[in-house]
């Protein structure tokens, strides 16, 4: 099973008005996006650049969280 980590997905709607969400994101493409701006994938399909880190106790993609658990049984 490959690595996996937790980045956030910049907001790509002007009306969301929730929480930034971070997403579960194979541990190493995230230096080279954030180094050269290519998107990576999350696990539950969204597509971004990296751009941030998450901070303890920040808001998870609930389908991302799901797939991660399920891929660690």
């Amino acid at each position: 099973m490959a690595d996996t980590q937790v980045l956030e997905s910049p907001s790509t709607s002007d009306t969301d008005t929730g929480p930034e969400l971070f997403h579960y994101v194979r541990k190493n493409k995230i230096a080279e996006s954030a180094v050269t701006g290519t998107f990576v994938e999350a696990l539950c399909g969204e597509i971004f650049p990296v751009t941030k880190a998450p901070k303890p106790g920040s808001p998870v993609c609930p389908v991302c969280k799901e797939i991660y658990e399920s891929l660690r049984e």
